[in-house]
């Protein structure tokens, strides 16, 4: 009973926070927490067990419990300068004043700390990571939609200073794109991808469109995480590796060579391929390196499909049928329907830089959430 109104309390909490000003940013050191941190709070309550060793926990026992002591020491200091603020003297005055503003700043980097302890990291946070685009429902219109998104990535990962690698590319006959794939690399890839993944839905006017009618239109985006040597070994036995003559635009280059490469993992019937490069060598690998990336993310799904069966985000092949995200271009707004979050300005957003990053991070910060109801739910 007691874990259940942990539960909903939490949830309620974040749809009240979700519910505000939609270009605010949320961040562990903002206003939201500051409520999950309230004395007497269920947040509070667990720290203050832990300091009191309480309660055990598979993290970091010894940082947290110094991080909460001296988050209550800061919090004390706070306050009794904050009793300063009425003095008569005035650079008395001031003086508290400059002291409050680095007190509360201090405070709200301990917090951010604490929830980095209490969330445990994922197994593949730090890893690279294979995106694909496909065209879904709405012909042509999905074509164009799914190029927009790929190209809104591409832009992100420069947002990011991550490196890009289409890895294959499959355009349409209007300048659109049915399916692409591409490796993207950098700090942390992963840990801000990892939530993307899903049917992300458009609705607008399109081109073609004659009678000025709003259409919906769909494509689905999979993130998967690219193992490193260490993580996924593969034995060659396993591998059934074909080759044929590459099919679409290409000149005489197609129908001549076998450069395709299709590659199938025997055990698991999970199929690679690639014809994006005229090499057969350069093919083969990359399309081994979009196998690795299947294998080891079915591995991963299934180490925590019981962690995550629960919760609102999903990752790997359950969330990749969900809708979570739609771009209404009639009102300027994309929505993401997992934390019920909005932003109006579409066109920014679709640049892939600092709006869709917020997005990003609201998304990480629900994750965080969730992870911690989990955790104070089981232990309160």
């Amino acid at each position: 009973m007691r874990s259940r109104f942990l539960r909903s309390a939490f949830r309620g909490f974040w749809a009240w926070q979700a519910a505000g000003p939609a270009r605010r940013h949320v961040s562990c050191g903002s206003l939201p927490l500051e409520e999950l941190f309230a004395r007497g709070g269920p947040l509070r309550t667990f720290l203050e067990r832990q300091v009191r060793s309480e309660v055990q926990l598979p993290v970091r026992r010894p940082e947290l419990v110094a991080v909460a002591k001296l988050l209550n020491e800061k919090e004390q200091e706070l306050q009794e300068t904050g009793h300063l603020l009425h003095d008569e003297n005035e650079d008395l005055r001031k003086l508290a004043e400059s002291e409050i503003t680095s007190c509360q700043k201090e405070i709200a980097q301990l917090k951010h700390q604490i929830i980095l302890l209490l969330v445990p990291s994922e197994e593949t946070d730090e890893n690279d990571l294979i995106l694909e685009a496909t065209a879904g429902v709405g012909g042509q219109e999905a074509t164009l939609f799914t190029a927009e998104i790929f190209d809104m990535y591409q832009q992100y990962a420069a947002f990011k200073r991550w490196h890009f690698e289409t890895l294959e590319y499959f355009p349409s006959e209007i300048g659109g794109l049915r399916h692409a794939s591409a490796s993207i690399g950098g700090s942390e890839a992963y840990k801000h991808m990892k939530f993307e993944g899903g049917v992300h839905r458009v609705q607008r006017v399109p081109k073609t469109e004659k009678q000025g009618r709003i259409h919906t239109s769909t494509m689905t985006v999979a993130i998967l995480p690219q193992p490193t040597e260490i993580n996924l070994v593969i034995n060659p036995k396993d591998l059934r590796i074909d080759t044929k003559r590459a099919s679409g635009a290409g000149g005489q280059h197609v129908n001549t060579t076998d450069s395709a490469v299709r590659i199938v993992h025997l055990p698991t019937g999970v199929v690679s391929e690639c014809q994006q490069e005229r090499s057969q060598l350069k093919n083969r690998e990359m399309a081994m390196k979009k196998l690795r990336a299947k294998l080891y993310s079915l591995r991963v799904e299934e180490e925590t499909s019981k962690r995550y069966n629960a919760r609102k985000i999903q990752i790997g092949t359950k969330g990749r049928s969900e809708k979570i995200r739609t771009y209404n271009f009639p009102q300027n707004r994309v929505t993401d329907h997992r934390i019920n979050k909005s932003l109006h300005d579409l066109e920014t957003f679709m640049q892939g830089e600092y709006l869709l990053d917020e997005l990003v991070q609201s998304l990480k910060d629900y994750a965080n959430y969730e992870s911690l109801v989990e955790i104070i739910s089981n232990k309160v």
